[in-house]
């Protein structure tokens, strides 16, 4: 199939872009990377009356490592984000993430603030950035510039909170304190397919080596990425003697997915436990690998 007619606009600058977006109000689309957009629209599941292509807005076409963490623009591919050596050392689990985005030549052109834009709850980055508790910066034309957190972004399956006549510039991810770690794990049929489950964990550990805290986002088992803090499960334990199957079954009986095609719902809440157990597994030892780092060089 073909789209529906619309109307292309070109902009060159953020304001330019703004200014358009606003005039089109809801029947406006922004184009970055396009992986997504153009298979709805040549679906017909996307029609909208203006497609604002921002691929020559060059201010937004930025990665940067800030105080706290990493800033992504919105034209910044997957694939500059992921070989960036000062973003991995800044924030590793973005990589870890972005290696299992599709293929190379999706990742060439897609883009990082896209797929959250996307909002796809089977998608690797909004897991990544509700772990984290990172953040999207979304501006418009003649109003304030909003910084909105992603447990209030994700609002539901392909739904995100950017309002008619806004766009997302950014995305920010915060750096990981010390003595954390983190891991992403997922099961797909293929590689590269969207994960049948999947799961982001962030573990930290005190000063005694013990656990403080430990989270995981879980991925295709809900509307928007799962987030479950499963510090107590693990009762403030060094990793060795944490009873991980415990942890997996806490997992397992806070989730409600749903069955598809590729799983059944029995199926998937099984994997997502096991998913669970073993990103938060390599987490904390990532965690305490770091500390033994630090007192080496201590």
């Amino acid at each position: 199939m073909k789209p529906s007619a619309f109307d292309y606009h070109a902009p060159r600058s953020l304001g330019e872009t703004l200014e358009i977006l606003a005039g089109a109000g809801p029947h406006g689309k922004v184009l970055a990377g396009g992986q997504s957009l153009i298979p709805l629209l040549n679906m017909r599941l996307a029609a909208p009356s203006h497609l604002v292509d921002i691929n020559r807005v060059a201010a937004l076409d930025t990665v940067s490592v800030e105080e706290g963490g990493v800033r992504v623009g919105a034209l910044a591919r997957h694939a500059a984000v992921e070989r960036s050596s000062s973003v991995a050392r800044a924030q590793p689990l973005l990589r870890a993430a972005l290696k299992l985005v599709a293929h190379p030549v999706i990742r060439n052109r897609g883009t990082v603030v896209g797929s959250l834009v996307h909002a796809d709850p089977s998608a690797e980055l909004p897991a990544v950035l509700t772990v984290l508790d990172g953040s999207v910066r979304l501006a418009r034309h003649a109003g304030p510039v909003r910084e909105v957190p992603a447990a209030a972004f994700f609002t539901g399956p392909l739904e995100s909170a950017v309002e008619p006549g806004e766009l997302a510039v950014s995305a920010f991810f915060p750096s990981l304190p010390p003595r954390t770690g983190s891991a992403f794990c997922e099961v797909a049929r293929r590689h590269g397919d969207y994960a049948m489950a999947g799961a982001a964990a962030v573990v930290s550990l005190d000063e005694d080596l013990r656990i403080a805290s430990a989270r995981v986002a879980c991925v295709s088992v809900g509307p928007v990425p799962v987030l479950l803090d499963v510090s107590e499960v693990c009762a403030h334990r060094p990793a060795a003697s944490v009873d991980w199957a415990a942890v997996a079954r806490d997992v397992r009986d806070r989730i409600d997915p749903e069955g598809d095609i590729h799983a059944t719902a029995a199926y998937r809440r099984h994997l997502t436990g096991v998913l669970a157990e073993r990103a938060l597994r390599i987490a904390a030892q990532e965690a305490a690998d770091e500390r033994a780092e630090e007192t080496s060089h201590g």
